[in-house]
């Protein structure tokens, strides 16, 4: 397939004026008032389907990124697009970048039903893929009867169930989550973790996915920006080799995964855009990506290393 359409756009660092990207506060617009925040949605998202991207990743708790992608949707009326969001997280950061919370987890029967609407009113009609946002092997999903059921109607109305993974133990959840039936039917057939240079911990069960038919998205593949502008010496040397930046070099990575189906990009502008998207004509040969190999970090030190981050 070709690598650009293997391409996401995530809107996780757009809809809200504040969040854990290392390296976005300066192409972010000055304020980042709502209609500001909205123009640099769409600039974006004009960018990217420009470039063949035909994949948009949202949230409930991406603040108002689903209202702006379905304005988008609306004007622009762009053909074959899909549109993948989540439920679980509610934003209540009422659009302050020094908020004390930002979001507030929920898996509940509640919860989903609220959001759900929420999301059909704001993307009807384009709604693709509707992920339980952050799914952990402690969630009470696992247990939540009436729940596992309201997921699996949605198959009936053309939008397919997935979930996505965070913490050390994504690769039990994501083994965990494989095995869920609903009326003898596996309720998910999608699932997006965090894959990057530093956290290759999900790989194998992100594998045996992909093989039994689920498609795979990978987020935070630049680790929130780290290996943008926090780079490891060995990223910028073949960065520097390549002629790219260390964000296409590490976005190559994961592009470089067969079991990937589908590589989400966070970029916040359409110069970010551009740089992440020079990955496209990276090749990775098998030394540097045994040279890449060294630089994955335990999972536990990596997640306690991304909690540090600040929101800005």
């Amino acid at each position: 397939m070709n690598a650009i359409r293997r391409l996401g756009i995530g809107l996780a660092a757009l809809g809200r004026p504040a969040y854990i990207n290392v390296g976005s506060a300066g192409e972010l617009p000055p304020g980042r008032s709502v209609e500001a925040m909205r123009e640099a949605t769409w600039s974006v998202l004009d960018a990217a389907y420009a470039a063949g991207i035909r994949w948009v990743d949202a949230a409930r708790s991406y603040g108002r990124a689903e209202e702006f992608l379905g304005g988008w949707l609306e004007a622009r009326a762009p053909a074959g697009v899909h549109v993948s969001s989540k439920w679980g997280y509610a934003y209540v950061g009422d659009w302050k970048t020094d908020a004390e919370v930002h979001e507030v987890k929920e898996h509940s029967l509640d919860r989903f039903q609220a959001q759900y609407e929420e999301t059909r009113s704001l993307l009807d009609g384009h709604l693709s893929v509707y992920q339980v946002h952050s799914l952990t092997e402690e969630s009470p999903l696992f247990q939540d009867v009436p729940l596992q059921a309201a997921l699996a109607q949605l198959t009936a109305e053309g939008v397919r169930v997935g979930f996505s993974t965070s913490g050390p133990r994504q690769s039990d959840t994501i083994r965990r989550a494989m095995e869920l039936e609903v009326s003898g039917q596996r309720l998910f057939s999608t699932v997006q973790s965090t894959w990057n240079l530093l956290e290759t911990s999900a790989e194998d069960a992100l594998r045996e996915a992909h093989g039994a038919g689920l498609h795979v998205l990978l987020k935070e593949v630049l680790a929130n920006g780290r290996l943008a502008v926090r780079a490891p010496a060995e990223v910028r040397d073949l960065a520097a080799e390549h002629e790219v930046g260390p964000d296409a070099v590490a976005m190559a990575a994961a592009l470089g995964r067969p079991w990937a189906d589908t590589v989400l990009i966070g970029a916040v502008s359409p110069a970010q855009l551009q740089a992440n998207l020079a990955a496209t004509d990276v090749r990775l040969g098998e030394g540097d990506l045994e040279e890449l190999a060294g630089l994955s970090l335990p999972p536990e030190r990596y997640w306690a290393e991304r909690s540090a981050l600040s929101w800005t």
